[in-house]
């Protein structure tokens, strides 16, 4: 496809798409060249270059309609984020099934995976809020899609297009995100990501779910607060903190040596997506690094801060007694935990067993790994958070 990561072409067929042609703030064009240039280098087969650059397009043709909406409706940046809970940790550590959980407390409002998909609503949903919305479909169509082209993921993550998910997927709006790089193969786009300042990328997954918020006071929903998660913040809790001064980060604790082979598992059925062929081991080795530097950050960030913005909750313990850690959580966030909201969880917890999935078989020897290894790089989160609980 001629100028399928072309910065002008993609734009103007955005524009096209869109029937508009104001981006308004253009911070955007920088970030998302370094991301062209590493995917026109990027071992991608035909399907993957077909679906990297309609990914781009609706992306941009998103910011056009959310920048549009804005000017229509000055209302929609005045929406309160109010002292979220956010779940944060490594993945593979049970943060999806927490952050479902927690979801579905009536209190609380959540980002559906269709729309981190796809924030900016058709004109005719829009203009009536009540109206049949076609980006549900879509969804639907992209987890049919994603599902029979690599079967292996129904046993890694619970896909669900109605189900909550991550505003991770907001943040790749900006084109600042760790989005790409567990798509495919972007080693200069992720060593660029390093150096950056991620401010832009929150200020505008904030923007983003202010204009979700927005949609869903329209539509006749109503919360007092947001539950997030994603775990990208891991690396970036000051910014979190400060785009979302009254949040309250859940870090979920896991034992690395468990969860690096399961998230490299994962990147690889991810990169198996656009790619032919997937170097295990290059996975095993960016899943490693990623998520150490990540720690890193997140104990170095959690030293500055003051400790009744966490509440630390263990893989295990959720495990044995979800409702439990519940309380804790509500406790520490100053939240009653109503009746309505327990029965809720309850009912969730029933409807969603972890066995009702396939298993996830994964090794440490297929992705390059080994356990003294991931020792080394995660010393001083495992001697903090995971060898005292494992002691008699």
């Amino acid at each position: 496809m001629a100028g399928e990561f072309d910065e002008g072409a993609l734009l103007a067929e955005a524009r096209e798409r869109a029937g508009l042609s104001d981006f308004g703030d253009e911070s955007f064009r920088p970030p998302l060249r370094v991301l062209l240039r590493s995917l026109r280098e990027a071992p991608l087969n035909a399907g993957g270059r077909a679906g990297q650059h309609e990914r781009l397009v609706a992306s941009l043709a998103m910011r056009l309609a959310f920048h549009h909406a804005c000017q229509q409706h000055p209302e929609i940046l005045e929406e309160q984020i109010a002292a979220p809970l956010v779940v944060v940790g490594q993945a593979r550590t049970g943060t999806t099934r927490l952050h479902r959980l927690l979801a579905s407390d009536p209190g609380l409002f959540a980002a559906r995976w269709w729309e981190v998909r796809s924030p900016a609503p058709p004109p005719q949903v829009l203009a009536a809020p009540g109206a049949p919305d076609p980006r549900i479909a879509e969804a639907h169509e992209q987890v049919r899609w994603i599902l029979e082209t690599q079967p292996v993921l129904a046993s890694i993550h619970p896909w669900d297009a109605e189900a909550p998910d991550e505003e991770i997927m907001l943040a790749e709006h900006s084109f600042l995100s760790h989005v790409p790089e567990s798509g495919a193969h972007l080693p200069d786009y992720r060593r660029w990501l390093d150096s950056q300042d991620f401010a832009p990328s929150y200020d505008y997954t904030k923007r983003l779910l202010q204009f979700l918020q927005w949609q869903k006071r329209r539509r006749g929903e109503s919360a007092e607060r947001w539950v997030l998660k994603t775990p990208q913040h891991l690396g970036y809790l000051e910014l979190l903190f400060a785009t979302f001064p009254g949040a309250l980060v859940i870090q979920t604790h896991r034992d690395p040596l468990e969860t690096i082979p399961s998230v490299a598992s994962m990147y690889a059925a991810l990169w198996g997506l656009s790619q032919d062929q997937v170097d295990f081991h290059e996975v095993g080795r960016q899943c490693l690094e990623r998520y150490a530097w990540a720690m890193r950050r997140g104990l170095a960030a959690r030293e500055r801060m003051p400790p009744e913005r966490f509440c630390d909750v263990w893989f295990r313990d959720v495990g044995r007694d979800a409702l439990g850690q519940v309380r804790r959580i509500y406790a520490a966030a100053g939240r009653p935990l109503s009746a309505e909201a327990e029965a809720s969880m309850s009912a969730w917890l029933r409807n969603n067993p972890r066995d009702a999935r396939p298993m996830h078989e994964y090794s440490l020897e297929k992705f390059g790994l080994s356990e003294e290894a991931i020792a080394e790089k995660f010393a001083d989160y495992r001697a903090r958070f995971i060898l005292p609980r494992a002691q008699p």
